[in-house]
Order: structure tokens, then C-alpha cells, then sequence
């Protein structure tokens, strides 16, 4: 099996090019992706793993850094220009925050990890919903000012910020960790304020009666589901990754290796030592239920 990380945009693009014969995506595919393919034949399509999207940041000497998700918008959307603008200020009293403008680094690329971020902002932020809204690209207002920097992958993020002082911007928890950044933490909708972990990703996913819709329809499953759950200890950018298949290929024994490959994630691969760090294996109902509908 040859893979290619390439974004869930690109995954999902070559899936429906037919240059792949399975593709891996953060984002459920769309309806309208899902009745295109349906003209070629029947798409299965079931998470794989849980993962968290995390805030990075650039600011020398600065650790523990808290905001909340109005506070965040605000930051991306360009209104809040200056490190110790007073929302920042309100929310790390015992930080000495340097008055230096906000440089936000943000995709370059189609991007489940951008759906997911501007979908979580859309929730905690009607401000956000409104001007900017949810998409694997969106138009970001911090370009239009001068202030905004694209990359491409969560890996063109992470070496942006590390590159520019002052700057802030969002990656999957397994970049963060393998770079050893600074994680913004997050207040959640219990009002408390978690960074991105084991416990606080698995948490966010048991408080959540995980509605996931048979693999046939899988574009029925809400990427909401998991976003902004309640819980004092849920982290709250917290979504799925899944992998998109077909019932049936031409070639016998090519369908058989896949739908084997896709049994071994869903069992063996979901032992802690299978899993890159960053990311949690999904509650075992789940895996179970999965099992029997491949």
C-alpha cells in the first residue's frame, strides 16, 4: 500500500479522479461529492480515528497562553491587531504581553484541518459566521489587512510560525507535539479552559452520543458532532479523520486487501501503540459496529 499526505482536499479530489483506490479525509465528504461518485458506484465511508486541531503560537517567553473562541475569531478575522490588545490582556492578567501586531498563519491548500477550525469559529462566533463562514478554503479578512500568511499542509503552518515572531496559527495536535509548540488553551463550553490531550480529546468524545451514520451514507455524519462538546474536561476542537473506499472494485484481489486493511485499522489499529501521538482511537462500539457493516 502506497499513501500519500496530501490534505483532505487533495485526498478527496483524487478519490473522485480516480487516481486513488481509497482516500483518507478530516471532513466527511460533502452530499453533492458523495452523488457524483455514486454514478461510478457505491462509496463507503467511516471514521478511522480521532483527532484535535490546535492553536500555535510565536511569542518568546510566553507559555500558557488562554483565549476564548469569540477572542480567537476576533484575532483571525483581523480585529484584534496587537499581542496585548485588552481581550487578550482579560484573559492572561498574569502575562506580560508584548504590544507587537499579530501575524496569523493559515492554509494555503484546500484543507480539512481549515473546515474544521472555521467550523468550530462559526460556532462560537455568530461575528464569524457571518463575515467568514466554514469551508476547506475560505476568504481570510487577515490577507485583506496585510497580516495574514499561508502554508501549505499543517507542516507549511507550523514552519511559518516558527519562522515569524508574533505569529499565531492552527495545526493538527500531531504537528504541535512533534514541534514542540506552545498550545493555546481553549474555554470550552463548560467555561474551563484544556489544552489538546489524550484525556481531554477522549472525553470530548464521550460526552458526545457519536451518531455515526452507516458507512453507505456516510456523508449523513455531522463534522459538528464532536465540535464544542459539553463536558468540564472536552477540548474543544476535536473531529474525526476517516477513510473513503469502495464497496466493490474490478479487481478481486486488490478489494479484498483493502476491505483487510480497513478491518486491521479498525482493530489492531486502533492499539495506542499503532496510533501516532496526537491523535486517540475511537471508543470501541464504535469500531465494533463498523466491523459489521464493511
Amino acid at each position: 500500500i502506497e499513501y500519500t499526505g496530501k490534505g483532505s482536499g487533495g485526498g478527496q479530489n483524487d478519490f473522485k479522479q480516480g487516481l486513488v483506490d481509497f482516500a483518507c479525509s478530516d471532513p466527511p465528504l460533502s452530499e453533492s461529492l458523495w452523488n457524483e461518485l455514486k454514478k461510478r458506484g457505491q462509496p463507503l465511508q467511516f471514521p478511522i480515528i480521532v483527532g484535535a486541531v490546535v492553536v500555535i503560537y510565536n511569542l518568546p517567553g510566553v507559555e500558557n497562553l488562554k483565549l476564548d473562541g469569540k477572542t480567537l475569531a476576533k484575532i483571525f478575522i483581523g480585529e484584534i491587531e496587537y499581542w496585548d490588545n485588552p481581550a487578550i490582556k482579560q484573559l492572561n492578567s498574569e502575562i506580560n504581553l508584548p504590544h507587537e501586531k499579530i501575524l496569523v498563519v493559515h492554509r494555503s491548500d484546500s484543507s480539512g484541518t481549515t473546515k474544521i477550525f472555521t467550523t468550530y469559529l462559526s460556532l462560537v462566533s455568530d461575528e464569524w459566521a457571518e463575515k467568514v463562514g466554514a469551508g476547506k478554503t475560505v476568504d481570510w479578512p487577515v490577507d485583506k489587512l496585510g497580516r495574514g500568511v499561508g502554508g501549505k499542509g499543517n507542516q507549511g503552518v507550523a514552519t511559518a510560525v516558527k519562522q515569524n515572531l508574533y505569529s499565531i496559527g492552527y495545526v493538527e495536535l500531531s504537528y504541535a507535539l512533534k514541534e514542540n509548540f506552545p498550545m493555546i488553551a481553549l474555554k470550552n463550553k463548560a467555561g474551563n479552559f484544556v489544552t489538546a490531550n489524550e484525556g481531554t480529546i477522549k472525553f470530548a468524545v464521550s460526552r458526545v452520543s457519536v451518531n455515526i451514520p452507516p458507512p453507505r451514507e456516510g456523508y449523513k455524519e455531522d463534522l459538528k458532532a464532536l465540535l464544542y462538546a459539553s463536558g468540564e474536561k472536552s477540548y474543544p476542537i476535536v473531529a474525526f479523520s476517516h477513510i473513503v473506499i469502495w464497496e466493490k472494485y474490478e479487481n478481486e484481489a486488490k478489494e479484498k486487501t483493502i476491505k483487510d486493511f480497513a478491518k486491521w485499522i479498525l482493530t489492531e489499529g486502533q492499539k495506542s501503540e499503532n496510533i501516532v501521538q496526537g491523535y486517540v482511537g475511537l471508543p470501541e462500539d464504535v469500531t465494533s459496529k463498523l466491523i459489521a457493516e464493511i
